[in-house]
């Protein structure tokens, strides 16, 4: 429906049961303290739980958009992202490098080989990707990593 977008501005089709609403309510809810989880995406996490999402230096940005606001207003933040770049570096990191979008907000995040947590200054490794060895994980994260003895694989219903 040309009618309807996304927050990425992309055109979108409405299904049976769902449910939309404006910018402006979406950022009343998320302002006033009345969303408890928020899920998004990030350039880079690091072992402080500072993360940068909005901006790659010397690249054009239109602003930081929503994302300022939704690591503020939730306290509950899952991250997903690529657990590397297209180059390989990761994205796991002991300090992050681009401009933060939130400070010590973030507590687990969600890569396409793990789902980690973090505390005290690291990166737990809590589940590993169908097929992703641990040691693939402890190769592409550059930020401290504990691993536990028994890392199980996720499980998908």
């Amino acid at each position: 429906d040309a009618d309807m977008i996304n927050a990425g501005k992309q055109t979108v089709t409405a299904r049976i049961g769902a449910s939309i609403f404006s910018s402006a309510e979406s950022f009343a809810m998320i302002r006033g303290g009345h969303i408890d989880l928020t899920v998004l995406g990030a350039f880079e996490v690091d072992v402080q739980g500072n993360i940068a999402s909005w901006m790659i230096p010397g690249k054009l940005v239109k602003g930081m958009g929503g994302a300022m606001d939704l690591v503020a207003g939730a306290d509950n933040i899952i991250v997903t992202m690529t657990h590397a770049s297209k180059d390989g570096e990761s994205k796991l990191l002991p300090h992050c490098s681009l401009p933060l979008t939130g400070a010590n907000c973030i507590k687990r995040v969600l890569t396409d080989l793990a789902y980690l947590e973090i505390e005290n200054g690291a990166f737990i490794l809590k589940e590993r990707a169908p097929s992703v060895s641990v040691e693939e994980i402890v190769s592409k994260t550059a930020g401290k990593l504990i691993v536990p003895e028994h890392v199980p694989e996720m499980q998908f219903a």
